[in-house]
């Protein structure tokens, strides 16, 4: 390849610096970026001298030596650059982070203060997802601007907050909106430039109105929402996510599967979003054989509307920014010489606000619009050269090039990589241009004809269709999702990688080799993974799910049937699991009590699966809970009945008895906890106790029962509420707890989990190993884990 093709690197090592300096102040201190930048300064001196010297010593060298000084300076050079970076990127974040840490408002929210605070929003109100039964609450991005507490004066400033606030009228505040609202300052996490965290109570007082752009934005949403509301909820919930990034109304098996098909940047406002619309334009305008200046004309027109339509929130201009420098790149018929371009951006944006430098969606535009300027060209050729169609050509290009240099990040944020990705994308490219046109049309005829917009947003619909299908089974292939190590190392790894892979493939023979080694790999990997998979674990004999704070335990039947117990607080979680299992069919479900964390899970047990019946305990509190149950079974027509003390199921090799509660009990710490069905199942000749929530009061009247089992599913998370006579009793060898990590509630106690130790079981814990499994090898127990410790599902004998 000749020297004219390479791209201009020289400002590449000033960017990354920046980048990467400004994002360690942010997570360390000032006094650590200030640190940074003083040792980086004095290196620079150092390398600048170090290269004078090596330069002037050359002077009576040959062509060869002059070759290599030559080369040695280059690489001087570029050490300078990145060690410049550095002190830039620590020197200005840490002037910023220690003016947060000083001003009064870090004073006030150490203090918990209660104040009145005057705010500008700087983006959408975001649904956190909380505790399933509860009231919703909203994260907003907001500059505070005036401050009063009460017997102090008022202070003017302008520092940034994260408001939490539950009530409904957040979701209609606009960014660029000015509130009043009355709350309490709580210490931020850390990690960014936000001066503290303010609790909202009440409605938040609009001052004003907010911009027209953002006004005119709103009623284009909420006119695209309304459109879209008679929609099957699959498609209609996509829709609005896939034009404008609204994902309000998005199912969450549907936002799960583009999670795990890596399909997410097409709901994302970022600037592998930009790079799909910027791509699908420019494939149209070269179908229509525009020139380069004309494609880039057209193409920021689209781009323009694109930012009003979704709304100018700065994340959307950043992008836009970035987007529009690919444009100029490219009506210019050189898109590697704007990398200087783009590394210059990149500096001046950290700078003026260091904490993009933290941001995921900051990182994905600027890898997105990396890949757009500096691998899709050549793809596109390559692709043109064998007789690809142009737009076709530019279509696979752009998306295929922005996945994989965005691939390093979403392997660092997830902990996986997306083999099928990459085609999933593909597969996605024909129906995105139609969603996206067909529903930028229904939002622009919402105001003035909502019957047209209804129209334009059914036709939309059927590609969206497309979508929804294509996430779902790229989610279901198997070994569609690869393990990968999580964090800054993981990416910087998989970044790695692929360098080495770019490099290496513009060698015929190593292209060549790397096809034959991908084929060999997928060829050896995927009947392994088909025939004997890692998860389950073969003679699996229960499985308790990792749903995080709650309960799900799964039951295997047959192969694709399991009798499952609770679903847990999460229906993602559990349909996660039930989908890891193999489970399509579940011929009973089990509802020990109403706690939402036993059955705020209870939507993701019937997605895509059929439930035979439901059975419950007696006790129908809290109402919340029994009416969500019942709901969810009215929906599918399932029936739903109440448990009776001591009938059994029995199917195939399983048998499930319920053991309590004998009788209903009052009075008792928590009457929901304290009359949970209590279950004993056999298979293959094992035990296994199943206790709910039961505390005390329910635990002393199973005492003199026939309790003792080899598996118990632990009481109540492992609280402290727990009988030591009943668990002495039960004795078992393995305790399996299913408990969040980071809990509020102190879960597990460790003088529970102890007196079981001490009795000779093997207590695991979900929050520490991921999914448990009991498993029988050969007629011996066992026990797998499928989570960070350890990895892979090995069965391992309990000890006992």
């Amino acid at each position: 390849m000749s020297t004219g093709t390479l791209p201009d690197l020289r400002l590449a090592g000033v960017a990354a610096g920046t980048w990467l300096a400004a994002l360690a102040t942010l997570h360390l201190s000032w006094r650590a970026g200030v640190v940074l930048a003083g040792v980086a300064g004095v290196a620079v001196v150092v390398v600048f001298v170090s290269s004078g010297a090596v330069s002037s010593g050359a002077v009576s060298s040959g062509a060869v030596g002059n070759w290599a000084v030559g080369s040695g300076l280059a690489a001087r050079m570029a050490a300078i650059g990145v060690l410049i970076g550095i002190v830039t990127g620590a020197g200005v974040t840490a002037s910023r982070v220690a003016l947060r840490d000083a001003g009064p408002v870090a004073t006030l929210a150490h203090q918990r203060a209660t104040v009145r605070a005057d705010l500008v929003v700087t983006d959408d109100p975001r649904l956190t997802r909380g505790v399933v039964g509860r009231p919703a609450q909203y994260a907003i991005a907001a500059d505070l601007t005036r401050l009063r507490v009460t017997g102090r004066p008022a202070l003017r400033l302008s520092v940034r907050v994260l408001v939490l606030g539950g009530d409904p009228a957040w979701p209609g505040v606009l960014p660029g909106q000015r509130v009043v609202v009355e709350g309490r300052l709580g210490a931020p996490r850390g990690g960014d430039l936000r001066s503290a965290v303010l609790t909202a109570r009440g409605a938040p007082q609009l001052v004003g109105r907010a911009s027209w752009a953002q006004r005119a934005a709103g009623r284009l949403r909420t006119g695209l929402r309304r459109a879209c509301a008679p929609l099957p909820p699959e498609p209609g919930g996509l829709l609005p996510g896939l034009v404008v990034g609204d994902t309000t109304r998005l199912e969450p098996a549907v936002a799960d599967d583009f999670r795990t098909t890596g399909m997410t940047h097409l709901l994302a406002v970022s600037g592998s979003n930009v790079a799909i619309v910027i791509g699908v334009v420019l494939g149209l305008a070269r179908w229509c054989r525009a020139g380069p200046r004309l494609a880039a004309a057209v193409s920021v027109v689209a781009l323009v509307g694109f930012v009003i339509l979704v709304r100018p929130s700065p994340s959307v201009l950043r992008a836009a920014a970035l987007g529009a420098l690919a444009l100029v790149a490219l009506a210019s018929g050189r898109p590697r010489s704007a990398v200087p371009g783009l590394a210059a951006v990149v500096v001046l944006l950290v700078l003026v606000d260091p904490q993009l430098a933290g941001e995921p969606g900051f990182a994905l535009s600027v890898l997105a619009t990396a890949g757009l300027l500096l691998i899709a060209p050549g793809w596109r050729d390559a692709l043109r050269r064998h007789r690809v169609p142009a737009g076709l050509a530019e279509a696979i290009a752009v998306p295929a090039a922005a996945q994989l240099t965005c691939a390093p990040v979403i392997a660092a944020l997830s902990g996986t990589i997306g083999i099928v990705a990459v085609p999933a994308n593909l597969l996605a490219v024909p129906a995105v241009p139609p969603a996206t046109v067909l529903g930028v049309a229904a939002a622009l005829l919402s105001p003035v004809w909502p019957a047209g917009a209804e129209l334009a947003a059914w036709l939309a619909a059927w590609p969206a269709r497309w979508l929804v299908l294509v996430g779902h089974y790229g989610a279901q292939t198997p070994a569609g999702v690869a393990p990968w190590p999580a964090g800054a190392v993981g990416g910087v790894l998989l970044a790695g990688v692929l360098l080495a892979l770019l490099v290496a493939a513009r060698h015929r023979l190593v292209r060549r080799l790397a096809a034959v080694v991908t084929a060999a790999a997928v060829v050896g990997t995927m009947p392994v993974r088909l025939v004997a998979p890692g998860w389950p674990p073969p003679g699996w004999l229960m499985v308790v799910c990792d749903v995080g704070q709650g309960d799900a335990v799964v039951l295997p039947v047959t192969p694709g049937q399991a009798v499952v117990v609770d679903a847990g607080p999460d229906p993602t979680a559990v349909d996660a699991c039930l989908r890891r299992l193999g489970v399509h069919h579940v011929p009973l479900l089990v509802v020990s009590h109403f706690h939402a964390d036993h059955v705020g899970g209870v939507d993701g047990v019937f997605r895509d699966r059929t439930v035979g019946a439901v059975v419950t305990t007696a006790h129908p509190e809290p109402a919340l809970g029994h009416r969500q149950v019942l709901a969810a079974a009215a929906a599918r027509h399932t029936p739903v009945r109440a448990a009776v003390p001591g009938e059994v199921y029995t199917s195939a090799g399983l048998r499930l008895a319920v053991l309590g509660p004998g009788r209903p009990l009052v009075n008792t710490r928590s009457d929901p906890n304290n009359n949970s069905l209590v279950l004993r199942a056999t298979a293959r000749g094992h035990s296994l106790l199943l206790a709910g929530d039961a505390e005390e009061d329910e635990q002393q009247t199973l005492l003199g029962d026939p309790v003792r089992v080899d598996v118990l599913k632990v009481a109540h998370h492992g609280s402290a509420f727990q009988s030591p006579q009943f668990l002495d009793e039960v004795h078992p060898s393995v305790a399996l707890v299913s408990v969040g990590a980071g809990n509020a509630y102190g879960h597990p106690n460790l003088g529970v989990l102890d007196r079981l130790a001490r009795g000779g079981a093997r207590v695991l814990r979900t929050d520490l190993s991921g999914d448990l499994a009991a498993v029988d090898v050969d007629g011996q127990l066992a026990v797998a884990v499928r989570g960070p410790a350890p990895v892979g599902g090995r069965p391992q004998r309990p000890k006992g």
